[in-house]
């Protein structure tokens, strides 16, 4: 969580807002599950604001699961109600900002964290973003306004852009894409608190409104996916077949890795991602 989010330096004061906060956007009045995942990553105790409710952080793996983040089919025909869309372009360029020079738009800053439904973080996440600009437009011939990520070890993100424009008949949103290492696709969609389409677009999800906060001239807002990854004592890791191979690692040429009990070696460079495996990339690697 960026520091600039606290207004106070007290850990008290700061948990308290976080609550507000969560209060104040959640239908019921009361604090929602990204609430309590964002005050535990915090490490601000909730003992004071929630009656003694344990860290969603601390929870134990047998004890009830979070509930995953609305998902949808990540193929031509995603099921309804969050879907791709038809601006949806694979091979976006590795970047944690979309912004360049001369944008125009609001700047709009989102952090967050991936879990699993344990409440554990889970590193190496794929995230590919993709948008409109300002004028609600969407770059089909380059990759303005895209771009693909991975969570650090903490589980955590960060992306710099700006506020989308409106595209005709939706409201304001962003797209993603999430995957875990080795496992299925999550193709959703962000949505800003207060818009008047909310209450128009037949696709507007509430569960997956952003936590979105004025910052001079720019935006900061903040989001926590939940993907559906079990994890519990005896659950494999989000990670691929043994060996040092691992999604997100910047390849030199001639450098070696072990997937699978294989060696491989790199024929050209690049970053790794998810489909990119040794035996499934012979344009990029060769066993030795």
């Amino acid at each position: 969580m960026s520091p600039s989010v606290f207004r106070d330096p007290s850990p008290h004061r700061q948990q308290e807002a976080f609550v507000q906060e969560e209060q104040e956007q959640s239908p019921g009045g009361g604090i929602s599950r990204k609430g309590l995942l964002k005050v535990a990553l915090a490490a601000v105790p909730l003992s004071t604001a929630l009656g003694g409710a344990a860290l969603a952080r601390d929870a134990a793996p047998s004890g009830r699961p979070l509930v995953p983040t609305p998902m949808c089919d990540d193929g031509d025909d995603p099921t309804p109600p969050q879907m791709e869309g038809p601006y949806f372009k694979p091979n976006s360029p590795r970047r944690t900002s979309l912004l360049e020079p001369g944008a125009q738009g609001v700047r709009l800053t989102v952090t967050g964290y991936v879990f699993g439904l344990g409440c554990q973080p889970v590193s190496g996440v794929l995230l590919d973003f993709w948008q409109a600009d300002v004028n609600g437009a969407y770059d089909n011939r380059g990759f303005r306004y895209r771009g693909h990520q991975f969570t650090d070890s903490r589980g955590a993100f960060r992306l710099e852009t700006i506020v989308p424009g409106l595209y005709p008949g939706r409201t304001r949103h962003l797209h993603v894409k999430a995957q875990a290492p080795g496992r299925p696709v999550l193709t959703t969609q962000l949505y800003f608190p207060n818009e008047p389409r909310n209450a128009t677009d037949q696709l507007f999800n509430p569960a997956l409104l952003m936590n979105v906060r004025q910052s001079g001239s720019a935006r900061e807002a903040t989001f926590d996916f939940v993907l559906n990854l079990r994890q519990g004592p005896g659950e494999p890791s989000p990670t691929p077949p043994g060996g040092t191979w691992a999604v997100g690692t910047a390849y030199r040429l001639g450098d070696r890795v072990t997937y699978s009990g294989a060696t491989y070696e790199c024929l050209q460079a690049h970053t790794a991602q998810p489909g990119w495996e040794p035996p499934s990339a012979p344009a990029l690697w060769r066993r030795r």
